[in-house]
């Protein structure tokens, strides 16, 4: 018996109990960070920069959906290379950062009018 297969026949895979929702909070981070890019409050990034970043967020948002219907499709067998997940760690962080930053100029703003 290997390590990824479940003790307990009726037990998913181990695979698809870590990936399953990790991916699930990919998507989650990668739509609100899109929402927020595609609204006015991130007018104040400058234009290419907010192209590019949309650009790897739905890259990301693709590649995140890819990996999900994989796993699904082959029961759990499916995975997903450790530097890629790292990839799509870093770009959550990323998302972060932007909204915090967004949030943080929208509120200045705010309080100078």
């Amino acid at each position: 018996m290997s390590a990824t297969e479940p003790t307990n026949p009726s037990e998913p895979p181990i695979m698809q109990v870590v990936l399953e929702p990790l991916l699930e909070d990919f998507q989650y981070w990668f739509g609100k960070t899109q929402t927020l890019l595609n609204s006015s409050q991130a007018d104040c990034l400058a234009v290419s920069d907010r192209q590019t970043f949309t650009q790897e967020v739905e890259a990301a948002q693709r590649a995140v959906a890819t990996a999900k219907t994989l796993l699904l499709a082959t029961d759990g067998q499916a995975g997903v290379d450790i530097a890629v997940v790292g990839q799509w760690h870093r770009l959550v962080g990323k998302c972060w950062q932007t909204s915090r930053y967004i949030r943080q100029h929208n509120q200045g703003n705010s309080a100078a009018d």
